[in-house]
């Protein structure tokens, strides 16, 4: 049942209870689940591929596509859940930390409705107002 909270403790009991169930243990190795999840994002951006940003942007108004969609970015999240259990990594607190990281490198303009990047001349992504963006490398 969803609740529309996500409990990432218990998603990933489920998932080493479905893994377990199967004998797949041995097999899912961190290296083992980050090939497999990178297989799964390719076939997220399959679904992107050949459309316009316009009409990936109304995925919304295709259900079938949207269920598609919705499915292959599961797999994604499975998978990278995954590889945080066996990592012992707490994604939750990692995202925390990796917010304020980039809140850091990424202040906020004091108008944000104002604020674009662009490339600058010297290949690096600048703020509207000119400032360069810290290592330019956008999470």
């Amino acid at each position: 049942m969803n609740t529309g909270i996500l409990d990432v403790a218990a998603v990933q009991r489920r998932l080493r209870a479905f893994s377990d169930a199967r004998g797949w243990e041995p097999y899912q190795t961190p290296k083992n689940l980050a090939m497999a999840m990178v297989v799964e994002a390719g076939e997220l951006v399959e679904i992107f591929q050949w459309m316009t940003p316009e009409a990936s942007a109304r995925i919304a108004e295709k259900p079938e596509v949207q269920q598609h969609l919705g499915e292959e970015m599961a797999d994604v999240m499975v998978y990278l859940l995954q590889i945080a259990d066996r990592c012992g990594i707490d994604i939750a607190a990692a995202i925390d930390r990796k917010m304020a990281l980039n809140a850091a490198k990424y202040p906020a303009p004091a108008d944000a409705t104002q604020a674009t990047l662009v490339l600058g001349a010297n290949g690096k992504l600048v703020v509207d107002d000119g400032a360069q963006v810290a290592g330019s490398d956008v999470a």
